[in-house]
């Protein structure tokens, strides 16, 4: 198996990304990718793992995630149930103890990449908690005094939001990237690998009103790049002239469909009002 990673025909990644990538492979270091939601930090790992024909393991983090949780789990409750009835397989204490996404992975007989998901969702200790684990590839099982190790050394990928910082002690283990936005020739590139057909004229167009909606001064959440290729998706389907896209922003009028690219109530207002008063300007 290549563990260089050179992108694939799905996924449109930079030459900054490219090297960030196969730099934290060389290093042997977890990537930690950090950008604005929709620019792919997650389908990153999903195209290492189909570029490089490895095995992949996906651990989204909850607010509830504890490290534990990607170790293992021992579940009590079943083994009293079980004792209660009776069964016979509560003398082994292995059949109570559920495998976390860690220890899947480090059973892999073959490199695999592992997706660590939105780890700043979590609560400030997770990423501390995981340390020892991450260096060493191993841990430690007290209920069956036994250590997993990694049979193969995964690719960890991790993406943050920014939600919170990360503690000191683990951005110091990780090679790090931020995701820039895509500008208007990589957004080019993004758009006819999603839609090879779509119309220059229509992606022209719908470009022009994207782009001029994340300028918009006050926007609390500016569209994304897996929000144009929604809002592409549906002027498809809804076969919208590009001329209808031209007035908008002629005419500074809310574009068709606009609820696939503003995402709340203060923004459809913001733009309103700033509609208004160019039609009064004009």
């Amino acid at each position: 198996m290549t563990t260089r990673f050179e992108g694939t025909k799905d996924y449109v990644a930079t030459s900054d990304l490219l090297m960030a990538v196969n730099a934290a492979v060389t290093l042997t270091r977890p990537l930690l990718v950090k950008g604005e939601p929709g620019t792919g930090k997650t389908q990153l790992a999903r195209e290492v793992a189909a570029a490089l024909g490895a095995p992949f393991f996906d651990w989204a983090i909850k607010s509830t995630t504890k490290a534990q949780h990607g170790l293992y789990e021992y579940d009590a409750v079943s083994r009293l149930r079980d004792s209660q009835l009776g069964d016979a397989k509560v003398h082994d204490i292995a059949n109570y103890i559920i495998k976390g996404k860690l220890w899947e992975c480090f059973e892999s007989a073959a490199q695999p990449v592992l997706l660590i998901d939105e780890i700043d969702k979590a609560d400030i200790e997770f990423p501390n908690d995981l340390l020892r684990e991450l260096d060493q590839m191993e841990f430690y099982v007290h209920e069956t005094h036994q250590t997993v190790k990694a049979c193969n050394r995964p690719i960890i990928i991790i993406t943050s939001n920014n939600e919170k910082e990360l503690p000191d002690a683990f951005l110091r283990r990780c090679f790090f990237h931020y995701i820039r936005f895509p500008d208007r020739d990589t957004m080019q590139q993004i758009v006819d690998v999603h839609f090879p057909k779509l119309k220059q004229t229509l992606v022209r167009e719908a470009m022009e009103v994207f782009f001029g909606l994340r300028e918009l001064p006050g926007l609390k959440k500016k569209p994304s790049t897996s929000e144009l290729l929604d809002w592409l998706k549906l002027l498809l389907a809804e076969d919208i002239d590009p001329a209808t896209l031209r007035e908008t922003s002629v005419k500074k009028s809310l574009p068709p469909l606009y609820g696939a690219l503003l995402k709340n109530e203060q923004d459809v207002h913001l733009f309103e009002r700033l509609a208004f008063m160019a039609k009064r300007t004009g």
